[in-house]
């Protein structure tokens, strides 16, 4: 039984309170756990698969257990999660070979679930963007709920910046309601007259409550093929921290809207 109710623990902690919400509401409606496979949609997209397919392995081999325990428990375990939140979480997000000491998520997954949380605002920071038809299509989902949508990316060489590719362009196109930026300076100098550098830095962050810091561009190969490194931050202050930093760089037009 200890299994079962570890996974709805990480379950509380890896779903947004409404999509728990949905999923508890599912499984309260079964007559049993025989008719899990219902619920699977409840889950979304991007939720880890394994994680659905140990719930319902614990499920089914623990006697005396209804719909609407598990229910409670989920909902329970997700209460506590936004308890915990404010006190702040950190996780490893590793793509690429596995060792068994430290879990893989795909970047993607992790991705989704930093926009997906988004009910007022996400800032995205990277290099590139191509091929990314996820992400993309994560982000016109925001764009549905209102949600306002900052992108910071390097400008193409035919445009002052260091990369042959033109993601500007590709973000303005596949995402016109996103505002875009760039960084830029007179002359393409910095105030102590050296060249400014690229914009290497690669974070998403929604509403300054979650955080992902990640060794990651968004392409197509960094979501799925890379060995990449992050570290998704949930609560605490650092999330606010760097939005309010991002934010004081458009301010003060440190990075330019496009």
């Amino acid at each position: 039984m200890d299994e079962l109710w570890r996974i709805v623990a990480e379950l509380g902690l890896e779903l947004h309170p409404d999509r728990v919400e949905a999923v508890a509401a599912k499984i309260e409606s079964l007559a049993s756990v025989e008719g899990f496979s219902q619920t699977r949609t409840s889950f979304g997209p991007n939720v880890d698969g394994s994680m659905v397919d140990r719930l319902e392995i614990a499920w089914r081999s623990v006697d005396g257990i209804d719909p609407r325990q598990v229910a409670s428990a989920l909902r329970a375990a997700s209460r506590t999660a936004t308890i915990q939140e404010p006190r702040g979480s950190v996780e490893l997000v590793w793509t690429g070979p596995s060792t068994g000491l430290v879990p893989i998520r795909h970047t993607e997954q992790v991705l989704c679930e930093v926009i997906e949380s988004a009910r007022h605002r996400i800032f995205l920071v990277s290099f590139v963007a191509y091929e990314v038809k996820t992400i993309m299509k994560a982000l016109q989902e925001a764009i549905g709920r209102n949600v306002r949508i900052d992108v910071l990316l390097e400008a193409s060489k035919d445009h002052g910046g260091k990369v042959s590719v033109d993601s500007v362009g590709t973000m303005k196109e596949r995402i016109p309601d996103a505002n875009v930026y760039v960084w830029t300076a007179d002359g393409g100098k910095m105030p102590d007259g050296q060249p400014i550098g690229s914009v290497h830095a690669k974070c998403a962050v929604a509403d300054g409550k979650i955080a992902f810091l990640t060794s990651a561009n968004l392409s197509r190969a960094a979501m799925e093929r890379n060995m990449e490194l992050g570290v998704f931050v949930r609560g605490g202050h650092l999330p606010e921290e760097l939005h309010r930093h991002l934010e004081a760089l458009v301010k003060t037009e440190l990075v330019k809207r496009v």
